[in-house]
Parts: structure tokens; sequence; C-alpha cells
């Protein structure tokens, strides 16, 4: 059947680049034999680049959703106390994973649109004090999709370190890695999460994890149940060149080359990229008349969330949208029905993001909606040309 969405711009599964694409049509080799250890020991090493940690970084054969489920039954005991912060519906989904293993969740609920503060998670935590309860842990969403807000991990975990040392980090960076600086070691993050089908450019099928040491001394205090997802056999297993359990092989091939591309576009250009992609999505929209949901102070260089308004029809304009060629993502959790989102990230350029503009005025004049023709794309290009320079990297990072 033939591929009709010629604009795909969701955050997630996100296009591929051709030679991904390809190489997952590459035949099998044995899972367990030398040329799947060799691709492991050019795979680890990328990732460990990407994540910016020198500790353990392990693969599992599943979602985004899966390495957070790993990253709570590995680490934490029923009746843990742990203080879950959420600003959307994925932090929200962290924290009902830890409450349905058994953990003493505290849940801090930021308004949806506005990212987390330190004072309010010191806050929380001395509020869990005052009823005798320690955090074990603290769950942290870096990139939140539902709305569009980008976290300052750095800041907030440098908050949790100063008030509880205690407490584990373990950070759902699943929508954001990859796409804007992040670093794994030098913020002090215990347990970091990211999927495949996200800024690596490749499909669903793998997540993720990179490991502190103190998260691998919880690992062996930690009661929860697991089996599939028990990340002491998979560390013994990668020590070996293998996994415990059969990988999605094609999957494996695709993110050895996704990392050959990325390496060589470099961190520090794809950085510029994806922040000159949303301020040009950020501008189109508000040039087409969408009012823009997130803080702007926090607003995500990965996906854009866009208010729909009253007199339309979101149903039909995105089939009308579909119709043209492009696909948007809808809202999630409370949310549904009253903005979509914009994806602009891993393999997206401005161009691509210009055909989006593009499309989307057309159907907003088709829906008879009043459009200053050309508006969108003028403010995008100008928008994307004030922020194209590429970021210095952080030394290190790779060229």
């Amino acid at each position: 059947m033939a591929n009709l969405q010629t604009h795909l711009r969701v955050p997630g599964p996100t296009p591929l680049p051709d030679p991904v694409r390809s190489a997952g049509s590459w035949q099998m080799v044995n899972h367990r034999g030398p040329e799947f250890a060799a691709l492991m020991g050019r795979v680890v090493p990328g990732l460990q680049r990407g994540f910016r940690t020198v500790n353990d970084v392990v693969l599992l054969g599943a979602s985004g959703t899966g390495g957070l489920e790993a990253a709570v039954v590995n680490h934490l005991s029923p009746g843990d106390p742990v203080l879950a912060v959420s600003v959307g519906a994925f932090g929200e989904r962290f924290a009902k994973i830890a409450t349905r293993y058994g953990a003493d969740v505290t849940l801090l609920a930021i308004e949806w649109g506005r990212a987390a503060e330190p004072a309010a998670v010191r806050d929380a935590i001395d509020g869990m004090r005052r009823g005798g309860r320690e955090p074990a842990a603290v769950l942290l969403t870096h990139n939140e999709t539902s709305t569009g807000v980008t976290n300052p991990i750095a800041a907030l975990a440098g908050e949790v370190r100063d008030v509880a040392p205690g407490a584990l980090l373990l950070v759902d960076a699943i929508s954001g890695l990859g796409a804007v600086p992040f670093e794994t070691d030098e913020w002090g993050l215990d347990v970091v999460v990211t999927g495949s089908q996200k800024s690596w450019m490749v499909p669903p099928g793998l997540s993720m994890l990179a490991l502190s040491p103190r998260a691998w001394e919880a690992a062996d205090r930690a009661t929860m149940p697991r089996f599939y997802f028990d990340l002491k056999a998979h560390r013994d297993a990668a020590a070996k060149g293998s996994t415990p359990w059969t990988p999605p092989v094609s999957v494996c091939f695709q993110l050895d080359v996704a990392l050959g591309l990325i390496e060589s576009e470099g961190y520090p250009a794809i950085f510029a990229r994806h922040a000159a992609c949303a301020a040009a999505t950020r501008a189109g929209l508000a040039a087409l008349g969408f009012r823009l949901f997130a803080d702007p102070a926090h607003a995500s260089d990965t996906v854009t969330a866009a208010v729909v308004p009253d007199s339309l029809d979101w149903k039909a304009f995105s089939a009308e949208l579909r119709r043209r060629g492009l696909t948007l993502a809808g809202g999630q959790g409370k949310l549904t029905g009253l903005v979509f989102r914009v994806g602009h990230l891993g393999h997206v350029s401005v161009d691509d993001i210009l055909a989006a503009i593009d499309i989307l005025e057309e159907a907003l004049v088709a829906a008879g909606r009043p459009v200053d023709r050309g508006a969108g794309l003028v403010a995008a290009v100008r928008a994307a040309d004030a922020v194209s320079r590429p970021r210095p990297a952080p030394a290190g990072t790779p060229a």
C-alpha cells in the first residue's frame, strides 16, 4: 500500500532518513553471534556520547513506556516514598507506573503548559518530610510531549541534590534527548530513558537507558518484580555483546546507521537545526492566528502545541490536512480536542516545517478562515534565520 503521509509531523514516530530505512531490510544475523556483538560495540559507545555519560547504557526491546517501567521496577520497592513531578500527560504516566507497582507516590502536578520550578520541588519534598516520608526517588519529565514544554532539568536536579541527596533521579528524556543539549553525568542523573522513534530517527522498538553507579546500587536493594525488564540481566548480557532476550535486530541495525548520521552531522548542528525548526514552527503558527499553548520561556524545541480555536472543528480540519498530505497530532489526556501538536524532531529540516506551514495556510483558506496569505511562511523563515547559527557544544561533544 502506498504511503500517503507525505509530511509526517507528529512527535513520534518520526520520518526516517533513507539509509536508516534501507538498514531495516538487511538480512538477519545471529543475535548471539559476532556480528551482533560488533554492532553493540558501536551502538553503546555512540549512545553514551549522545547521553553524555561514561556510565552503562542498556537497550531494551520496548517502547519508551517500557523503559519508564524498567526505571521504576529496577530501583524501587513497594512502599517507597516517591515524588513524581508532572507537567502533562507523560508525567502522569510515569507516576501511574510507580503507583501501579506499589510505590507511595506524591504527585506534584504543575499547570499544563508550564514547566516545574525548583522551589516547587523543594516545597513538595519538605511536605513529604513533614509527613515522615523521605523520598527514595524523584521522577522528572525532560520534554513533555503533550504540552510542548521542556523542563529545566539541570535546575530541578540540582535542587533535588541539595535538599534530598539520597533520592534517585529518574528522568523521562524520551522526546528530547538527542535533539537538545542534555548532560546526564554533569546534572547528576541516575536513570535516563529515551526511545528510538524520537530524535534518534529510528523506528519504534527500542528503549535506551543510562544508569549511574547509584542506580545499580539501588537495583541490588529494590524488590519490585521484574523479569523481562531486569536491567542487571541486560547489563550482564551487554558485557558479552548481546541481550538477555531476542532483540529487534532490524531496529538495532537502523540505530547503528542513525548514530553514524548523527555523529556525521554533529550535535552542535543538530541542536541548532532543532532550534531553528522550533522557532519556525512557533512563528508560523502564530502568524496564521493560532495561540501557542506552552509558556514561551520553556517552549520545546521538539514539539509545539497550539490551541484549537473554538470555531474550528479539529477533526474535520485534521482530515483536510491529511488529504493534503500533512499529518499532525491531536491533544492528549485533558487536552484532547483542545490543542494540536506539530512534531519537529529527528529527521527534520526548516524546509519541512515551511511545507507544513504552507499546507496549514491552504487548509485554513479552504475552511474559510481569515488568513494573511504568506504571512506564516515569512514569519517562519525570519524566525529560523534568527536562530540558525550552530550553538557551541560542551567539551567532548562529537563534532
